[in-house]
């Protein structure tokens, strides 16, 4: 099968923002998913939470089911915020929800302002990872928790793509390997602790019979998710 077109993230999620749900929709998903809420804390009142790169706002859904008083989505793509914007329409409760155009290297939040920051499969996007991993920790309170995930570098060496498709068109999406040793230098001149790192595998049931998928990913880990503390 030849390789489809690889393309800028705000071309491909243009693209893919119609059909792209709210909720972990693959079996690479579901096993990051898995590992994110089972660090994310079970009860929310009255934590402030910032979900970076909130995409269709699945995050932001899963902080406010938690009982999160106060709820932020900023992602750089318009069509995303659109998209979260229609899943989160009917949401009910006193929460308060926003959602905000911005990038992820120049948040558009004040200083210390979440209890908690999300930030799920995008920071492969960036070049630079220290850059939004600095802004991550500049919005998060001093003592601050954050979970970030990303697609395992391993995927990457493999030549796994993060592709999608829209009007009977295959696409990738451009994707940046971050290796566990450039998290660990920019946490360090950051101030940002790693208490825990998951490495999640594919459950077999997640995977539907006759997808196309390779072997190898039921034998290695497929995201990694970090845990994170803003120090003071």
């Amino acid at each position: 099968m030849s390789r489809p077109p690889i393309l800028d993230p705000l071309e491909a999620y243009a693209l893919w923002a119609p059909n792209y749900p709210a909720r972990a929709h693959n079996p690479v998903m579901l096993a990051e998913e898995r590992a994110m809420l089972a660090l994310l804390p079970a009860r929310l009142e009255g934590y402030s939470v910032l979900d970076a790169g909130c995409g269709s706002g699945r995050y932001m859904l899963h902080a406010l089911r938690r009982g999160a008083t106060r709820v932020t989505g900023v992602d750089a793509s318009p069509a995303m915020l659109d998209r979260a914007g229609e899943e989160l329409a009917g949401v009910r409760g006193d929460a308060v929800i926003e959602l905000v155009q911005g990038d992820l290297a120049a948040l558009p939040m004040p200083n210390a302002w979440a209890d908690l920051t999300l930030s799920g499969l995008v920071l492969g996007h960036i070049d630079n990872l220290e850059r939004p991993l600095a802004e991550l920790r500049r919005v998060t309170r001093p003592g601050g928790l954050l979970l970030c995930s990303d697609v395992h570098p391993i995927g990457h060496a493999l030549g796994w793509l993060r592709d999608f498709k829209s009007g009977g068109q295959r696409y990738a999406i451009r994707h940046i390997t971050h290796l566990y040793s450039h998290w660990h230098a920019a946490c360090a001149a950051l101030g940002l602790e790693i208490e825990e790192v998951v490495e999640p595998m594919l459950d077999p049931s997640d995977v539907p019979d006759g997808a196309r998928f390779d072997p190898m990913a039921l034998q290695v880990p497929v995201t990694i998710v970090f845990q994170l503390r803003r120090l003071p």
